[in-house]
């Protein structure tokens, strides 16, 4: 009880702070150097990661430096003009050039038809039933077309006999 009743009392609590101050230094004393061979290691550690990812960033810096070197070049060229341009040809291939042109034509000619046939393709049902549906309308009109020059005939007929009486 006695022990309980000292501890309570102001000089006591301060007491007890600086003992508890005391013990956490003691405890930070303690931690501080494994504190610092971890933060040397991390460092070192750190430093070799750095290292590698800058060696990475350089590489991928070199590689899109190639990349814009080689759009400028293919800017510049496609810029300018070709007809100054020409590739060397040997005479006794130029007929064959003309020849190689003309059938170059009429293939992308061909081939845009093909790609116009080929578009229509999914269509092709819905074509097939707009003529199905057309026959039979077709049909059906001339099926009265009939009817109506058999009534013209009969008309005709009864005309030709209204004026022979």
């Amino acid at each position: 009880t006695l022990d309980l009743t000292c501890r309570r009392a102001p000089c006591f609590v301060k007491f007890s702070e600086m003992e508890e101050m005391v013990n956490m230094e003691a405890e930070i004393n303690e931690v501080q150097p494994l504190l610092s061979s971890v933060k040397t290691i991390s460092s070192t550690s750190q430093f070799y990661f750095i290292g590698k990812k800058c060696e990475i960033l350089q590489d991928m810096n070199r590689h899109l430096e190639a990349i814009l070197k080689e759009k400028r070049a293919l800017r510049k060229r496609l810029i300018k003009h070709r007809c100054q341009e020409s590739l060397p040809i040997e005479a006794t291939f130029h007929k064959c050039i003309v020849e190689l042109l003309t059938e170059a034509v009429t293939f992308i000619e061909k081939l845009e038809s093909h790609l116009q046939s080929i578009r229509k393709i999914p269509q092709i049902p819905h074509m097939m039933n707009n003529m199905d549906t057309t026959l039979s309308k077709t049909e059906v009109l001339m099926i009265e077309l009939e009817e109506l020059t058999e009534k013209i005939l009969k008309w005709e007929e009864l005309q030709k006999e209204v004026y022979s009486n």
